[in-house]
């Protein structure tokens, strides 16, 4: 196995497609169209280091809580495919690309470097004192459509608040779900998390809480910048494919939550994206 494709399987790059299309989605909303070459290109160049710098840090501090898990104890750091001084080299070269993408966008973009640099390390350290991680993680991944925003306008705005909301609460939302995996595990060794805190039917209920208030900043973010019926169409059929992620997900039955975790949320991730670049350019 190449070296590349281990590090890609190390940071779990496909779950950048979480993300990356609302930071789009933003920088889209923010230029009112095309952003242009040079804000796009830089965007993506955040992203990607941003992403990289987090998960790889995140499985370096979890490396001993891994080895332990028997539902991570396959990762690469617990089975030695990755050295752990790899795995700190690939957090600075992540470190380096956003840090290069945010001193080069604007001074705000600049400023607020050392904030999403500390929330990128903090997440991962949260599990172990407070059940909330999950609401710090969405906060962290969150900000990057408030980002895409920043990006273009170099300030904030209410419509960047909203969908910096809407994602934030929507990535604790799916992370509540994806926990009840461990749900043993996290009461045995100590670990931090909703459904170890309150058990497995509340921390669903919970979830569905989140998710409903995730949708409802969505539709806040739309009548703040002004949407046209496609971005409200686009976000009625992402509320259909959370209805079916909560449903694929009972206390009774957890088999599918990997399903939930990763198809679903793909789905809202490009579908919000998708709605809100067709409301764009045939509405506006």
């Amino acid at each position: 196995m190449s070296r590349l494709k281990l590090y890609l399987e190390l940071v779990r790059f496909e779950h950048t497609l979480f993300a990356l299309p609302f930071a789009y989605a933003g920088m889209f909303l923010a230029a009112g169209g095309w952003p242009g070459w040079g804000t796009f290109s830089l965007v993506t160049l955040a992203m990607v280091g941003a992403r990289t710098m987090a998960m790889a840090l995140n499985r370096l501090i979890d490396w001993r809580i891994d080895a332990l898990n028997p539902r991570t104890q396959n990762r690469h750091l617990p089975r030695g495919l990755v050295k752990p001084w790899e795995t700190l080299f690939l957090a600075l070269l992540g470190l380096s690309l956003l840090v290069h993408a945010g001193l080069s966008l604007n001074p705000l973009t600049a400023r607020l470097l050392p904030v999403a640099v500390f929330f990128l390390t903090f997440y991962s350290y949260t599990k172990r004192f407070t059940w909330l991680c999950h609401y710090v993680l969405g906060l962290t991944i969150g900000a990057a459509a408030a980002g895409g925003w920043i990006a273009v306008t170099g300030s904030f705005a209410p419509t960047a608040y909203w969908l910096w909301a809407g994602v934030g609460l929507w990535i604790a939302g799916f992370d509540i779900l994806y926990a009840t995996q461990d749900y043993a595990f996290d009461r045995a060794f100590g670990v931090k998390s909703i459904p170890a805190r309150f058990g497995i039917p509340k921390a669903l209920a919970i979830a569905r809480l989140t998710h409903l208030l995730a949708w409802l900043a969505f539709f806040l973010a739309g009548l703040s910048y002004g949407a046209g019926p496609l971005y409200f169409l686009g976000l009625f059929l992402v509320g259909g494919l959370l209805l079916w992620e909560h449903r694929l997900v009972s206390p009774e039955d957890l088999s599918k939550v990997e399903v939930a975790f990763f198809q679903a949320n793909v789905g809202v991730s490009l579908g919000m994206f998708l709605f809100i670049l067709l409301d764009l350019a045939f509405v506006r």
